[in-house]
């Protein structure tokens, strides 16, 4: 196999060592997989002052020509998706077969954002004779970005597709336990011809870049992807200048089962998605409300499967989840359990991290959870479920509906009239019905109440990366 990249700093069209890096570390192993630059306050200066400079360039390209490279870069990364995945599965532990499907993700972003380049359009406003009000869509101008660990590559991509599609430059500041997808962003389009100071990359301690950036004059636009906690702080920092965010935050994902649903089939793809990304993901669905006639059956599939999740090292071909990314996670699957069993829950299947190396654990149901239990407030962010039984649907949504967040909910049914309820009443950005899917590059993606800010792909996308200009114009004087 190939080494792990020789990491770099990306900045006006050049790579750069610095003096001082950090630890990658490999979460399957807990051994060190690479080293990862940290960048000075010279350095963001310089990248500052390159985006700037690239801005001034990449917004006067014709649309198509920026669709041109946009493509092209995103051709090299599915040129390059064994490399890549690779990467990225002994940085972050996910299965390799998810690493190379997060590739093609990215790809597909990049692909969808290229079109919506060229397709974004303004319009003329019907206005008496002799006068024409013409509004403009026109790229905001230099983007701070800020990239999560759970997906390295198509995270980034998505906000650096927006911006780069749009017509704006970016500096991007990728996760520091999995900055290899970012580098491979890079990379990629450096190679596709892609203008100086467009595109920059940096790593570091995340709050020190943060608070560095935000303020400073050339950064136009905020956008980020992680905690909410976090996004709160970075919006505030934002607001103090008057900055405009694009924030999307964490989730506590609810799926309704009714009590028409064919409760079997709704658990395996259940217990299947929970263990996507060992349950790292914004969307991962994660309190399960179940009614109560089809309560047993759908637990019982749910269980049955969970327990046969094959964990292991994700090179593993066999391994269907890996470790999750860091100690921190397994502490908190830990801590939560501890809490729930405490106040009565039941421990239906794991619960119990396996000896060994590596930041692995199994995928862990509870039942029967009191809503004061810390779990049923708080995002797990890991391989962590609650099934708890409903009586009605009236309390299913109830239910769902009683946390801060709403990014993404999911229902299994066959009536048509749950449908248009669970899809009225729920409230979050994205609703699924009959599959755990919560977005596609063709659909915007983005959450309501402390889930987040704005929307990333679909035609709705693109617009949070540009300012309207209206044009009034009056033949004569």
């Amino acid at each position: 196999m190939h080494d792990y990249p020789d990491l770099q700093l990306y900045i006006g069209g050049a790579w750069r060592k610095t003096g001082e890096t950090l630890r990658v570390i490999n979460p399957a192993t807990e051994e060190e997989t690479g080293r990862l630059p940290v960048a000075a306050t010279a350095d963001l200066d310089d990248a500052l002052e390159a985006a700037a400079k690239g801005f001034s360039v990449w917004r006067r390209t014709a649309p198509m020509e920026r669709a041109r490279i946009i493509r092209a870069a995103a051709a090299l990364l599915r040129e390059r998706i064994g490399t890549i995945a690779a990467d990225i599965t002994r940085e972050h532990g996910k299965p390799l077969q998810q690493a190379r499907l997060e590739v093609i993700r990215g790809a597909e972003f990049f692909e969808w954002d290229a079109g919506e380049a060229e397709r974004l359009y303004g319009r003329v406003i019907p206005s008496e004779p002799g006068i024409r009000y013409i509004v403009h869509h026109q790229p905001i101008g230099t983007v701070a970005a800020f990239s999560p660990w759970n997906f390295p590559l198509s995270q980034p991509a998505r906000k650096v597709a927006g911006a780069l599609a749009s017509g704006c430059s970016i500096i991007l500041k990728a996760a520091e336990e999995t900055p290899a997808g970012a580098w491979h962003i890079a990379r990629a389009f450096h190679d596709a011809g892609l203008p100086a100071g467009v595109l920059n990359l940096v790593f570091g301690v995340p709050a020190q870049i943060s608070e560095y950036l935000i303020p400073k004059p050339q950064v136009r636009l905020v956008a980020f992807t992680g905690s909410t906690v976090v996004g709160k702080h970075l919006t505030g920092i934002a607001a103090r200048h008057a900055k405009p965010v694009l924030m999307e935050l964490g989730g506590h994902a609810p799926v309704i089962i009714c009590e028409d649903a064919d409760a079997q089939k709704a658990g395996v793809v259940s217990a299947i998605r929970k263990a996507r990304n060992a349950g790292q993901v914004c969307t991962s669905p994660t309190r399960f409300f179940a009614h109560e006639n089809v309560f047993g059956a759908y637990r019982d599939a749910f269980v049955a499967r969970a327990m046969a999740v094959k964990v292991g090292n994700g090179l593993a071909p066999e391994t269907e989840m890996g470790p999750t990314a860091n100690h921190r996670r397994v502490e908190a699957m830990e801590m939560l359990v501890a809490d729930a069993l405490a106040k009565g829950a039941k421990l239906l299947c794991g619960g119990k991290r396996p000896k060994g190396p590596g930041y692995f654990y199994p995928v862990t149901v509870l039942s029967e959870v009191p809503d004061d239990a810390r779990v049923m407030q708080e995002e797990p962010f890991g391989p962590l479920a609650v099934i708890n039984p409903v009586r009605s649907l009236d309390e299913a949504i109830a239910r769902a509906n009683s946390v801060p967040y709403g990014l993404a909910a999911y229902a299994f049914t066959s009536s048509a009239a749950n449908v248009d309820r669970i899809t009225d009443e729920v409230e979050a950005g994205n609703v699924s019905i009959n599959t755990l899917e919560a977005s596609v590059a063709a659909t915007p993606f983005g959450g309501v109440k402390e889930s987040g800010f704005g929307r990333e792909g679909g035609a709705e996308g693109i617009l949070h990366y540009t300012v309207v200009k209206t044009v009034s114009h009056r033949m004569e004087i």
